[in-house]
């Protein structure tokens, strides 16, 4: 029987700080059978409701499908808005601008309440995405969310995704938070202190997300970072699983085994121990 495969958007959320660029990370309850337990960027299934999107609510329609090769318009479109979506479910954060252009500011308590109101309804499925958007007079940025990456969850999986990643700055006058319900914890933190903290187990990360802040390592700023994801090709990135012996293996594009043409940086091979992804050297 052949696993199904979901569309799936994913957002990397990004600022600056004194010390660098820094990621919004969040941590899947260990109930959850997907990724449970681990450190990863907010994001989930493409649903029906997101595929209403069109000019009247939304920024940046014309240019939903710039660097995703092979996606028609209505597609595209339906990943920005579930990202988007994904991103005020379980982040609290919200890329919607205001009649005066201005991204909204979610600094008053009373925008703050009213908008957790907003959020709680959409996570409860009382009201849609679209509705809160026009019920606030907003129009949706989908134009502030950038192609990152494109990856796909292997066959050897119970559930398979296709899943696009998308980077964007946080928007001014708001603050993330986890949703305490399929997340239970959030934090900033910098690339390659997540990558630290995965090496001596304080976090856990699957390999598409060790992989997406290995890249980001490279920029010092957010603006540096969109610069290069707006500018660059995105590929389709499958990884490949074997099981060998009994212990569970995982081979990025990239690896000397498994050349692409754009290929992950860094390590390549993980393999499954403790419950965990571990990176191992390349033969």
């Amino acid at each position: 029987m052949t696993t199904p495969i979901h569309p799936a958007a994913t957002v990397v959320v990004l600022r600056d700080t004194p010390g660098g660029l820094e990621v919004f990370l969040v941590r899947r309850h260990q109930a959850i059978a997907f990724m449970a337990g681990a450190h990863v960027f907010p994001g989930g299934r493409v649903d029906d409701g997101d595929r209403a999107a069109d000019g009247d609510w939304c920024d940046g329609v014309a240019g939903a499908q710039h660097n995703m090769p092979g996606v028609d318009l209505k597609e595209a479109l339906a990943f920005q808005v579930a990202a988007a979506r994904e991103l005020f479910e379980e982040a609290g954060v919200l890329v919607a601008r205001t009649a005066r252009g201005e991204f909204v500011a979610l600094t008053a308590d009373a925008d703050r309440e009213r908008f957790a109101s907003h959020r709680a309804d959409l996570n409860a499925s009382r009201r849609s995405f679209h509705d809160i958007i026009a019920g606030e007079r907003l129009r949706l940025a989908l134009d502030a969310l950038v192609p990152f990456a494109h990856w796909v969850t292997p066959p050897i999986d119970t559930k398979r995704f296709d899943t696009r990643f998308f980077a964007t700055r946080v928007p001014p006058h708001q603050t993330p938070s986890h949703d305490a319900h399929e997340a239970t914890e959030s934090l900033w933190i910098a690339p390659r202190l997540a990558i630290a903290a995965a090496t001596r187990d304080e976090l856990l990360l699957p390999p598409p997300t060790w992989a997406t802040l290995r890249e980001l390592e490279r920029f010092d700023s957010v603006e540096a970072a969109l610069t290069w994801a707006a500018t660059h090709r995105i590929e389709r990135r499958e990884p490949i699983v074997t099981l060998e012996n009994g212990v569970r293996k995982i081979v990025l594009p990239g690896d000397p085994t498994m050349p692409e043409r754009e290929p992950v940086a860094y390590e390549t091979r993980f393999v499954m121990a403790d419950g965990r992804w571990r990176p191992e050297p390349a033969e």
